[in-house]
């Protein structure tokens, strides 16, 4: 006669509810990447950043840049995962006596009802705290009830067949320990074994999807840009002054390779928006509303343009800047399709991705603004906000929003996703230096290729970039001295009024022993110089000179 298996421990439930969950999480994250379907760890940790004020999101990038998202994300992985441990012990431990399913399919029902029920609640609460309008809300709440379906199922019967042998009444009364039978330590090894194999299938697909969503492969097919093809051509010649071979990476990568480019937005997973259904509505105070397609945008006449982009989270030195050629069509001519109302005042941007931005009208209609579908010669990426992004230069990074679907012209001031977290609406952008040679400053992470300076003695090469958005610069000084004295630099024409510009000079560092302390100022073209005054990125933009211990 067969013993009568021991009902399973709260940690027996919890870890078999820990591996179920990765299964259900792995079925929902396949649904994900090959349906479209709604990923629940995905809309928390987005809900987490549209809920972070935005002090505490500007030292959390400037701390850990991308990998401030990223790390949401994981962590909203591990707190599903928790989560579905704990509904196991609800539905196996707490509520088992109390409800008439029992048996594996009784069990396996009142499991997937239970997950579906909670994690449903947990959805609508997300999307109740999300940035979006009603409309989408309601239409999110539909599909993430839908997607939730398969995965809880398939927590359901998975986490059953851990406990096929569970007993149908839990003992109410706590009785003496007994020595474990053999009957009990064979189930403990098979649940164990079972909890295992689920798992060991789960977490790969977990990990390798995951990364797969980080980083989604570009279904782009890059081509050459005559404009880049030529520039690089012209740029095997050494500018006068830049002749010193230590300063070949800063020249090679005065053009950002995309690869190289900062990325920072609001969300963990970069959107994948299909150019082959996506189309661009401009609407509100205009006279003929538009809705155009991707064909049609690319027909339009288009211009390039080289611009560099600074994050407004940037710190002193910070890598959060980059520089591409952009390709795409005037705004402006986009704007006057649609025949603006005397009324229009600014223009609103908002994104598949749920972003919104607003810019005055009279910034959109400089000739420099531009919708852009190219950058460096091909088509945007899927992180740089394909398959249209705005440029704006002179305005920081979140001015400049990706992944477009709507343009809508108001006629009062309009607070974007960030203005209402407490960053600035008029985001132009500070004069900055960046001192990238010799030291170990981050800008350096935009420059392949630099050499690194443990010590330095005698006639020194110091190099770098400044940047005063559409300003342009007008000089660069460099001091080792603590600012009592400065030296100019020679600059670099910049590729653009758009862009940074290349400096460099030299210093005799013999005159003082041991560490040496660098520091540069930039002047822009309208004469302002850029502050000594230390502020932080929030919510302005990063103040003060560069320093360099060397």
């Amino acid at each position: 006669m067969a013993q009568k298996s021991e009902y399973p421990s709260t940690k027996k439930l919890f870890l078999g509810g820990l591996a179920a969950g990765a299964v259900a999480l792995a079925v929902s994250l396949l649904l994900r990447l090959f349906a479209g379907g709604l990923f629940l760890p995905e809309i928390a940790s987005q809900t987490l950043f549209s809920l972070t004020p935005g002090q505490v999101e500007s030292q959390a990038v400037g701390t850990l840049g991308p990998i401030a998202k990223y790390s949401a994300l994981v962590g909203a992985v591990v707190a599903n995962i928790i989560l579905y441990g704990l509904i196991s012990l609800l539905s196996l431990g707490i509520l088992h006596n109390k409800l008439r399913l029992k048996g594996y399919v009784g069990n396996a029902i009142q499991s997937s009802l239970l997950a579906y029920v909670i994690l449903l609640v947990v959805g609508v609460v997300l999307f109740a705290f999300a940035e979006a309008d009603v409309q989408t809300k309601l239409s999110s709440i539909r599909l993430i009830a839908i997607f939730l379906v398969p995965s809880n199922i398939a927590f359901g019967f998975i986490l059953s067949s851990f406990y096929e042998r569970i007993p149908p009444g839990r003992p109410t009364k706590v009785t003496e320990k007994q020595p474990a039978s053999k009957t009990e330590i064979d189930y403990k090894k098979r649940l164990l074994l079972r909890a295992g194999i689920a798992s060991a299938v789960a977490l790969p697909i977990l990990y390798f999807g995951l990364g797969s969503l980080i980083s989604p492969r570009q279904a782009v097919q890059q081509s050459p840009s005559l404009l880049l093809s030529q520039f690089q051509k012209s740029s095997k010649s050494k500018p006068s002054g830049f002749e010193d071979p230590e300063l070949a990476p800063l020249l090679v990568s005065e053009i950002t390779p995309t690869d190289l480019f900062y990325r920072i937005d609001k969300n963990p997973i970069v959107p994948v928006v299909m150019a082959s259904t996506w189309k661009l509505t401009v609407k509100g105070l205009v006279t003929k509303p538009l809705e155009i397609n991707y064909a049609e945008l690319r027909n339009m006449p288009s211009v390039e343009e080289f611009a560099t982009l600074e994050c407004v989270s940037n710190k002193i030195g910070g890598e959060l800047i980059s520089t591409a050629v952009w390709k795409g069509i005037r705004l402006k001519d986009l704007l006057e399709k649609a025949q603006v109302m005397p009324s229009g005042k600014y223009i609103v941007f908002r994104c598949y991705d749920g972003y919104d931005v607003g810019i005055p009208l009279e910034r959109g209609l400089f000739d420099g603004s531009i919708l852009a579908y190219d950058m460096n010669g091909a088509s945007l990426t899927a992180e740089h906000g394909y398959p249209v992004r705005a440029i704006v230069p002179g305005w920081y990074g979140m001015m400049n929003p990706k992944w477009i679907t709507e343009i809508e012209l108001v006629d009062q001031v309009y607070e974007g996703y960030w203005q209402r977290k407490g960053w600035s609406n008029n985001a132009k952008y500070n004069t900055h230096s960046f001192i990238a040679i010799p030291g170990n400053a981050s800008v350096r992470q935009r420059f392949s290729g630099l050499a690194a300076v443990s010590g330095v003695s005698g006639m020194v090469t110091i190099a770098g970039v400044a940047f005063a958005g559409d300003r342009g610069i007008l000089k660069v000084e460099v001091s080792n001295d603590g600012g009592i004295t400065w030296k100019e630099a020679r600059l670099k024409d910049p590729l653009s009024p758009y862009t940074w510009v290349l400096w460099t000079t030299q210093l005799n560092l013999n005159d003082n022993k041991g560490n040496h302390k660098l520091t540069a100022r930039s002047t822009d073209k309208t004469g302002n110089i850029q502050t000594a005054e230390l502020a932080d990125p929030f919510p302005n933009g990063a103040m003060g000179y560069p320093v360099i211990n060397v």
